[in-house]
């Protein structure tokens, strides 16, 4: 009976063998095939990535290529003996350690003791140490020396994700090579490459896709698309959607909807579509990364349109995001990206993930600062921005249904409230019934007299009191922020800075009536009040006269009588 072929990874069987096969590379390449060809082979190399870059890989190749028999334009020719015996692993001269498992100080002193024995076959004995940032202090101490003054046939190659972790005196001694993140277009090309090797019909859309969620990552871009054609198999077209559903991601039409959500502050609306993620089985931690790099292309186009050109999105998916980005503040998609950015490292490896994602979810949504310590940094002006935007908001939802009221509520929400004001201030009028009636007169409502500038700053003087005394509102707070200042006619002048509040007292005749009423009956004096805007750009002091500046007085605030 015949052994059953072993299955092989696409990333192992996909491994490039000679320098031509690598993709992405190009200068690190060409540096190296000069330096073979050239007779200029240094003596230790530092390869610094990420993973998945090809750090491991070139050094494979550049073993092969130093001890080649018959090397073409400094690549491994693939078919002499040394060539066949480093591919096999079954020569000598080429050594891989790992110091992520061997990372003692005997562990590097085992390959010192074999590096003082020549080579038997071929010309140079490679060392390849992946991981080298987990070595140990002794470790690296023990390996200096010969890193420095290493024999003429020995090269060392030491590939690390985290560079930033070795010795100076290691990273002065070596050759460095940083293997940046690869290009989605590059992994995208290989992938489809692959494909058609393994006769897998797929959409670009669907290799596109897992393109970019390899991050940079072309053994990652090859493992997903592995798990994809196992999905797959025996069908007739690796379609988008089910890529999306084999990877537990979404569409980019979701993430303009829960974007959309959190911006109105609908966060019951924001939860469901999460609900409906979940149920649906997909990956809460891909999501959100998803959605922090869809708010990514939301902020490059608002900082710039000209950049819609470099993004790699279809014309679909660029025409939703700039309406989404156009819709929003600079300051607002920098904020989201943060919040759901620190949500990724705490639902990683945490147990609560939903927890985590809908606290993140209503923390965006509702704008406001919170009491911990997230966003009394950095984001403490965002925060305050986004409040100050949410009040508004209210602000202007509370005046539309003020604007509404019948004409007899008040401030206090009390119907004829304007007679019960106007009686009170009134005093009470003089004697019964006239002789001869047989019913009870009606009081009469006594005319105010005019008020006189001395009356306006009777006003002003005990202003945060009257306007203190209103029922908690943003019409207070509206009133409170005014200035105030003197007409030609003797009334009383207050001055918004926000235009949408002054349209609403400037429009409407029974704000300015209930205020008038509403001070009268404190202050006993009939005041007549104008409503002004300050224009854009300008200072209240250039037009007006700050009446509270020039009354300097100090009142104290004495608790309403009626209100205890």
């Amino acid at each position: 009976m015949a052994e059953e072929k072993q299955y092989l990874a696409l990333y192992r069987k996909y491994r490039p063998q000679t320098f031509e096969d690598v993709r992405g590379r190009d200068a690190i390449v060409r540096t190296l095939k000069n330096q073979i060809l050239n007779g200029r082979i240094g003596h230790s190399y530092l390869f610094c990535g990420t993973r998945g870059t090809g750090k491991t890989t070139i050094a494979k190749i550049f073993a092969r290529a130093v001890n080649c028999e018959d090397p073409h334009d400094g690549s491994p020719c693939g078919v002499c003996a040394s060539c066949r015996a480093i591919a096999a692993d079954a020569s000598l001269n080429v050594v891989e350690m790992d110091a992520a498992s061997n990372n003692s100080v005997d562990d590097i002193r085992a390959i010192i003791d074999a590096v003082s024995y020549s080579p038997t076959q071929g010309r140079y004995r490679v060392y390849i140490i992946d991981e080298v940032h987990m070595l140990s202090t002794a470790a690296f101490n023990a390996l200096l020396k010969t890193l420095e003054e290493p024999p003429s046939y020995a090269i060392f190659i030491l590939a690390t994700t985290e560079p930033n972790k070795l010795p100076v005196t290691i990273l002065s001694r070596c050759q460095r090579y940083d293997f940046g993140r690869l290009s989605t277009e590059t992994i995208e090309g290989r992938l489809q490459e692959v494909a058609e090797s393994e006769q897998l019909h797929a959409e670009d859309r669907a290799l596109r896709y897992i393109a970019g969620a390899a991050d940079g990552s072309m053994r990652d871009g090859l493992s997903l698309l592995d798990q994809c054609i196992a999905f797959n198999f025996g069908n007739e077209v690796l379609t988008y959607e089910k890529t999306l559903e084999i990877l537990g991601a979404v569409d980019t039409a979701v993430f303009s909807r829960m974007f959309g959500h959190i911006h109105e502050g609908q966060i019951p609306e924001a939860l469901s579509i999460l609900d409906e993620i979940l149920a649906q089985g997909r990956e809460l931690v891909q999501f959100v990364t998803d959605l922090i790099w869809y708010l990514r292309n939301m902020m490059l186009l608002k900082a710039s349109e000209s950049v819609r050109d470099r993004l790699d999105l279809s014309a679909d998916n660029l025409e939703r995001i700039l309406n989404d980005a156009r819709s929003a503040d600079l300051a607002e998609i920098m904020r989201y990206i943060r919040i759901f950015s620190g949500l990724i490292d705490s639902i990683r490896y945490s147990e609560n993930r939903r927890i985590l994602t809908e606290m993140a979810i209503i923390r965006a949504g509702r704008g406001r600062m919170d009491d911990g310590a997230g966003d009394m940094g950095v984001d403490q002006l965002d925060n305050l921005t986004n409040r100050i935007r949410e009040l508004e908001q209210r602000l202007l939802a509370d005046e539309q249904k003020m604007a509404q009221m019948p004409k007899g509520v008040s401030f206090l929400g009390d119907e004829a409230a304007d007679g019960r004001e106007a009686a009170a201030a009134a005093p009470s009028a003089g004697g019964g019934a006239q002789a001869g009636q047989g019913g009870a007169q009606k009081p009469q409502r006594t005319v105010l007299p005019e008020a006189v500038p001395d009356d306006v700053r009777d006003i002003v003087r005990n202003w945060k009191k009257y306007i203190g005394q209103l029922p908690p509102g943003l019409t207070r707070v509206s009133l409170l922020g005014a200035d105030l200042s003197l007409g030609d006619e003797g009334q009383l002048v207050i001055v918004f800075n926000n235009y949408v509040t002054a349209e609403h007292f400037i429009r409407d005749e029974r704000y300015r009536n209930r205020l008038e009423t509403w001070l009268a009956r404190r202050s006993g004096k009939r005041v007549r009040i104008e409503y002004k805007s300050l224009d854009k750009g300008h200072k209240f002091t250039d037009n007006y006269v700050d009446l509270r500046s020039v009354i300097r007085m100090e009142i104290e605030e004495e608790n309403d009588p009626e209100n205890e």
